[in-house]
């Protein structure tokens, strides 16, 4: 199921030129109705239920319904985002909630080298070799065909 914002709990991130959500969403799907300085989904049909929207929300005003295999028939998750993890809640249809803590990546957004200190020697495009390639295996030399 795709996300969907709860309006009564949505302040529009305090009415900012862009939302939180609208900064995360990989799809551009979330947007701003200024009128009502609330968020939506424009497009839920295209959602790929990342759950970027709803773990960054600082209201929690924007929820998924899980996938019956994990969450079944009618269960609800939330997540709510800390400093050093994030902690999921999933109520069930009987009122059960089950809580899980997960650690979040710490490290400064932009400080993690993209290549990991692997290089393949060479900027050609159409190389046969991956990105890291033969350094991240160990090997020195590939046959390439």
């Amino acid at each position: 199921m795709p996300s969907f914002v709860i309006t009564e709990k949505c302040d529009g991130c305090k009415a900012l030129d862009r939302t939180a959500c609208q900064y995360i969403c990989p799809n551009d799907l979330m947007i701003l109705n200024r009128d009502i300085s609330k968020a939506y989904n424009r497009a839920p049909e295209m959602c790929w239920e990342c759950y970027s929207c709803v773990k960054i929300c600082p209201t929690q005003a924007i929820e998924v319904r899980g996938y019956a295999d994990f969450v079944p028939l009618g269960a609800v998750v939330q997540p709510l985002r800390g400093t050093d993890a994030i902690l999921w809640t999933v109520k069930f249809r009987n009122n059960t909630v089950k809580r899980f803590r997960f650690p979040i990546r710490t490290t400064p957004e932009g400080s993690i080298a993209p290549d990991a200190g692997f290089s393949t020697g060479t900027a050609d495009l159409k190389s046969p070799l991956l990105r890291t390639e033969p350094s991240s295996l160990g090997t020195e030399d590939l046959t390439t065909f």
